[in-house]
């Protein structure tokens, strides 16, 4: 199984990606932001957290700009599969392959701790090895988490079962606790959490483990 990492200017998070990726069991090759396409027979592209271009503009909005990521639209419109945590999350809302925005945290303050999420939904490869409703612990580090939707978003997102995980404990104001949601075809997954940072014992927690060990399964037989 292949993956790939993009890498932006300001990226902070992208060998933690990797690595997750590699203790996974894929060959792993780093992307930076002004390639033109991505390697070839590439199946995973991570899009990873950090401060894009230094969060400039509106978070994402320049990094989904960038010529890499034509790239990863045309991945993603063919059926690949992509992930993006945090930063990667508010970069899939500006490309259009996610719906919704992220927003200023509620309380206008920058938090970074762990926290619980429930997990939604179990329909996807990214939380298949989860039990619905589980709760979770993985980290969070971010500015502009509070994920937005109109209702009508909110409500098909709810109705098509693609909300991927919920925060236990709102921490940062998003709309019915949303913390991750799912793509129309279940293969992009966006969450303002970083299981990569929960991925080795290490990191004392490895609540994250799972979701890249199933990734791996779930890709070699999809």
């Amino acid at each position: 199984m292949r993956a790939a990492v993009l890498v932006f200017p300001g990226s902070n998070c992208d060998r933690d990606l990797a690595t997750a990726f590699r203790a996974a069991g894929f060959e792993t090759e780093m992307v930076w932001h002004k390639e033109t396409s991505l390697p070839d027979r590439v199946d995973l592209v991570g899009v990873p957290g950090g401060f894009s271009y230094g969060d400039y503009l509106r978070c994402g909005a320049i990094a989904a700009n960038s010529p890499i990521c034509r790239a990863l639209k045309d991945h993603a419109e063919r059926g690949g599969f992509v992930f993006g945590p945090c930063n990667g999350f508010q970069i899939l809302a500006e490309t259009g392959l996610l719906p919704g925005a992220l927003l200023r945290n509620a309380g206008l303050k920058y938090i970074c701790r762990t926290v619980g999420l429930k997990v939604a939904t179990t329909d996807s490869v990214f939380t298949g090895a989860y039990a619905e409703g589980e709760e979770i612990q993985i980290p969070i580090a971010h500015h502009d988490g509070n994920y937005f939707a109109d209702a009508d978003t909110l409500d098909r997102l709810e109705g098509e079962d693609r909300v991927a995980f919920r925060y236990s404990d709102n921490p940062n104001g998003s709309a019915r606790d949303i913390a991750g949601i799912l793509s129309e075809n279940r293969r992009v997954l966006g969450m303002m959490p970083h299981p990569e940072r929960a991925a080795d014992a290490g990191h004392g927690g490895t609540d994250g483990q799972r979701l890249f060990a199933h990734l791996t399964e779930a890709l070699a037989t999809a």
